[in-house]
């Protein structure tokens, strides 16, 4: 995996960014991780320049509904170019036993035609994931864990990148102590900062069991990440998003990236940097496809 496509970055309420969802690029092939809330992520691949016909292997974190309509259009899209001859092989998702199942029922109630509800477990595989299991996808070592979530079932993953390297995905939670081996000492890790510690009060983050910027950023400290990606956020400020998230880094002294929507990430830069030395957020080249997404 050499590049972090970032599709949508705002929690399940916002309306001014896409909700949370992106991919790894491996070569020129594509692991999409969630969908958002809705078809705006068929626009969003469209103008990122992804092709669904390069999107084989789809992980669903869990059943909330800013992560998991998206897929449901992703699925329908992908069979309809099968049935068109447009789309080679088989889409492999990977998702929790009990999310299978749900994701199953979905498209069986929202599928337009009988024959492409067919190609369930044909061409489009569901494989069911449970804690601690690695398998390989695009080349690389995927390890999917159970975030231990209080309320839907969720799953995140580790993943081994080229060169050695490693990536952290928590999921839209704050990562467990259960979990923390599978951050410390990464490359990057992929975590959710509801709002700003500044904003708790408004915003009443942990009564949703999320995290603030702060409090992500405290943990990529302890764990020694080298580079944190904070995403999943309130959309009420976002002109100025970086500058107030990036503010509460405090002792972390790794790269602090706070995408907007439509930014990539080159991940090959993550074990160049030091982490000595004093890093101000977003210094690696981000390059922006496309401007905010105004609504979802």
């Amino acid at each position: 995996m050499q590049q972090l496509y970032v599709f949508g970055t705002g929690n399940a309420q916002a309306i001014h960014c896409y909700n949370t969802c992106f991919a790894l690029r491996a070569d020129e092939d594509y692991f999409l991780v969630d969908a958002g809330g809705g078809n705006g992520i068929l626009r969003i691949l469209q103008e990122m320049a992804v092709p669904l016909n390069r999107i084989h292997h789809l992980f669903v974190s869990h059943a909330h509904t800013d992560h998991v309509l998206g897929v449901i259009w992703i699925i329908r899209t992908i069979a309809q170019a099968m049935k068109k001859k447009q789309y080679e092989g088989k889409l492999h998702v990977y998702c929790h036993a009990e999310l299978a199942e749900q994701l199953h029922t979905l498209c069986q109630i929202t599928f337009p035609t009988k024959k492409l509800y067919r190609l369930l477990d044909d061409r489009i595989v569901f494989s069911v994931v449970e804690d601690g299991e690695s398998k390989k996808i695009l080349g690389h070592r995927v390890t999917f864990f159970d975030l231990g979530s209080t309320k839907r079932k969720q799953f995140g993953f580790q993943v081994r990148l080229r060169e050695g390297g490693r990536l952290c995905f928590g999921g839209d939670e704050p990562l467990q102590k259960r979990n923390w081996r599978y951050a410390e000492g990464a490359d990057w890790l992929l975590h959710e900062a509801f709002c700003c510690y500044a904003d708790r009060e408004r915003f009443q983050p942990y009564e949703k069991n999320h995290s603030t910027a702060k409090d992500a950023c405290e943990l990529a400290h302890s764990l020694q990440v080298k580079h944190l990606v904070l995403w999943h956020t309130e959309d009420n400020d976002l002109p100025h998003r970086k500058e107030k998230y990036g503010a509460e880094r405090g002792e972390y002294r790794g790269v602090l990236h706070i995408p907007d929507d439509g930014e990539i990430l080159p991940l090959s830069q993550g074990r160049q940097k030091d982490l000595s030395d004093h890093m101000e957020c977003d210094k690696i080249e981000n390059r922006t496809i496309f401007a905010k997404t105004k609504e979802v």
